[in-house]
């Protein structure tokens, strides 16, 4: 399964790499974090524990369990790839997965709401003219008979400058009717990274 998982990571990592940020239209993005905008950021799921604040936090044990494992992976840019690898989650199961405003906390809401390029000035968002793939970042992935999963996005934008600090992982995938837009279920749990 190691193995399994080794391969998942290069090769997201090599489509991060390869994607690379590629010039798009539209108006000047921050520059990329320095180290050339690459950025990995490993988990393990555990439960809040406010004195020494995990980076991976599960909120639901039955969708996340502790001891489940991640890893983010980015490149920055004009164009931004975002990768997310998970391990040890329930077998054959569909979650959403976005990228959040806040660093993760004691629950799913401290993460705050979706990262999005265009802010929609009505929150909660649900409108599908801002809450959509192309706005935000989803990361939706069904994982595989051993609880294996993983997803990548492209956007044609970078995050703005502390604008986004983690990924939640969510109960279902993205609904993208209008008036859910952007819903997944609960927040079952969260990895901090910075992004931004």
């Amino acid at each position: 399964m190691r193995r399994r998982l080794s391969i998942i990571a290069a090769g997201l990592g090599l489509i991060l790499l390869t994607a690379g940020p590629a010039g798009a239209a539209g108006s000047p993005s921050p520059s990329p974090p320095a180290g050339g905008g690459i950025i990995a950021e490993p988990g393990v799921f555990r439960a809040w524990d406010a004195r020494q604040p995990p980076t991976a936090v599960t909120y639901d044990e039955h969708l996340v369990p502790t001891g489940a494992t991640a890893i983010a992976l980015a490149v920055r840019g004009k164009r931004t790839v975002i990768g997310l690898i998970v391990q040890g989650l329930v077998p054959n199961h569909q979650y959403g997965a976005h990228v959040h405003q806040t660093a993760c906390g004691a629950t799913g809401a401290t993460a705050g709401p979706h990262y999005q390029n265009v802010p929609d000035p009505v929150q909660p968002s649900v409108d599908p003219a801002y809450a959509n793939a192309r706005n935000e970042v989803w990361l939706d992935f069904t994982t595989d008979a051993s609880g294996t999963g993983a997803a990548f996005a492209v956007v044609e934008w970078d995050f703005r400058a502390g604008g986004a600090h983690a990924i939640v992982l969510h109960e279902h995938h993205t609904d993208s009717s209008p008036g859910a837009a952007g819903t997944a279920g609960s927040r079952a749990a969260c990895l901090t990274v910075p992004l931004s």
